[in-house]
C-alpha cells in the first residue's frame, strides 16, 4: 500500500509538467497551481489518506510527498518565469524609444506663500526690511510689551494656544516688532511675516494662519506717513483705482488707532455683483476691512527703552490668508489647508 501511495504522489509531478506545458497564460498557470498544490488540491486529497496509514508507513510516504511537493512547486515557478519572459520581450516589441515620454505635473507656489512674497516685495520697496523669530513666545514679548499685562481684558479678544503658564504659541507676529526694538535703536523700519497660532476654526477662522505686522520708528513719523504707506501699498496689490478709507478703532498697543477699509475688489465698491444681486463679500457696504493700524502706544516705546518724547512710531498688521481671498476670490479660508490640487493647480 506504502508503495502504491508513493507512486501516485510521483506521477503528479510529470501530470503537473505535462499540463504546464499546456498552459499559455498566467491564469492558466495559476489555476493549475492550485489544481495540484492548492490546500484541496491532488496533493493534499492523498495527504489526506495518511491518517489510514501505520506509524511505520508514515515517514516514508510523508518523506515522498514532501520530494513531490518541492519538484511540483519548482517546475511550477519555471514556468511562471518562462511566460512573463515571453510577456516582457512583447511588450518591448511595441515600445517605440523614441517617441515623447508622459510629461509630469508641474508644482506652483502655494498661494498664500505667492501672497506673502507680494507683499514682503511691496514693503521692501518701501524701505522696510523683513525679519523673522520663533514661534514659541513668552508672554512678555506676546502680550506685556505690547501694552497687554495679564488682566487686561484685551487678552480676551485672543484665543490663546499656552504650552505653559508664561509659554505660548504667537498669537500675532508683533513679538518680532519688540525683540526688534529691544536689540536696536531707531531709526528702524522691519516687516514680521509668519504663521501664528489661536484656538479657533470655521470658515473665516484656522487655529494657524499667517500675518505680516509692520513696524515704523523715527522722530516726526506722523499719521500721514501711515496713511501714505499702506495706501501704496493697497494700490500696489489691488490696483490703482482701490480706495482706501481709516475708521477709528482700538488695540491696546497703539493710539490712536484704526481699521483700514478698501473699496470692494469683487463688486468695484458698488455693492452689487449684478443690478439685483447684492455683493456677498462687503454685504452690500462697498467696503472690505483688511488689516489693522495706528501710532505705536508710548507705554509700549517705555517697556522698550525708547523715549516716547523723542520717538514716534506707527505699527499695522494685516491677515495674509485675507488679503489671498480677497485677491484671488476665495470663500472659504479652509481651501487653503486642504492641499486639494484641483484647487492648488490654479495659481500654477
Amino acid at each position: 500500500m506504502t508503495n502504491d501511495i508513493i507512486g501516485t504522489l510521483e506521477s503528479l509531478v510529470p501530470e503537473l509538467t505535462q499540463a504546464l506545458g499546456q498552459a499559455s497564460s498566467l491564469d492558466e498557470v495559476e489555476a493549475l497551481r492550485v489544481r495540484f498544490l492548492g490546500r484541496k488540491g491532488l496533493l493534499a486529497e492523498l495527504m489526506s489518506g495518511m491518517a489510514a496509514l501505520s506509524p511505520e508507513e508514515r515517514p516514508a510516504v510523508g518523506k515522498a510527498a514532501n520530494t513531490v511537493k518541492t519538484a511540483m512547486t519548482v517546475v511550477w515557478e519555471e514556468r511562471v518565469q518562462a511566460l512573463q519572459s515571453v510577456m516582457q520581450d512583447q511588450a518591448l516589441e511595441f515600445f517605440d524609444p523614441s517617441a515623447p515620454s508622459w510629461r509630469p505635473d508641474r508644482g506652483s507656489l502655494h498661494p498664500v506663500t505667492r501672497v506673502m512674497r507680494e507683499v514682503c516685495s511691496v514693503f521692501t520697496g518701501l524701505g522696510f526690511e523683513v525679519v523673522s523669530g520663533p514661534e514659541v513666545e513668552n508672554d512678555f514679548t506676546n502680550f506685556e510689551a505690547l501694552n497687554l499685562p495679564p488682566e487686561h481684558p484685551a487678552r480676551d479678544m485672543q484665543d490663546t494656544l499656552y504650552i505653559s503658564d508664561s509659554i505660548l504659541l504667537r498669537t500675532h507676529t508683533s513679538p518680532l516688532q519688540v525683540r526688534t526694538m529691544l536689540a536696536r535703536k531707531p531709526p528702524l523700519g522691519v516687516i514680521a511675516p509668519g504663521k501664528v497660532y489661536r484656538r479657533d476654526s470655521d470658515i473665516t477662522h484656522t487655529p494657524m494662519f499667517h500675518q505680516i505686522e509692520g513696524l515704523l520708528v523715527d522722530t516726526h513719523v506722523t499719521m500721514a506717513d501711515l496713511r501714505g504707506i499702506l495706501t501704496a501699498f493697497v494700490q500696489t496689490v489691488f490696483g490703482h483705482d482701490t480706495k482706501v478709507r481709516f475708521r477709528p478703532s482700538f488695540f491696546p498697543f497703539t493710539e490712536p488707532s484704526a481699521e483700514v477699509d478698501i473699496s470692494c475688489v469683487i463688486c468695484g465698491g458698488s455693492g452689487k455683483t449684478a443690478p439685483d444681486t447684492a455683493c456677498r463679500v462687503c454685504k452690500e457696504t462697498g467696503w472690505v476691512e483688511i488689516l489693522g493700524c495706528g501710532m505705536v502706544d508710548p507705554a509700549v516705546f517705555a517697556k522698550v527703552g525708547y523715549d516716547p518724547d523723542i520717538y514716534t512710531g506707527f505699527a499695522f498688521g494685516l491677515g495674509v490668508e485675507r488679503i489671498a481671498m480677497l485677491k484671488y476670490g476665495i470663500g472659504d479660508l479652509r481651501m487653503f489647508f486642504e492641499n486639494d490640487l484641483r484647487f492648488l493647480g490654479q495659481f500654477a
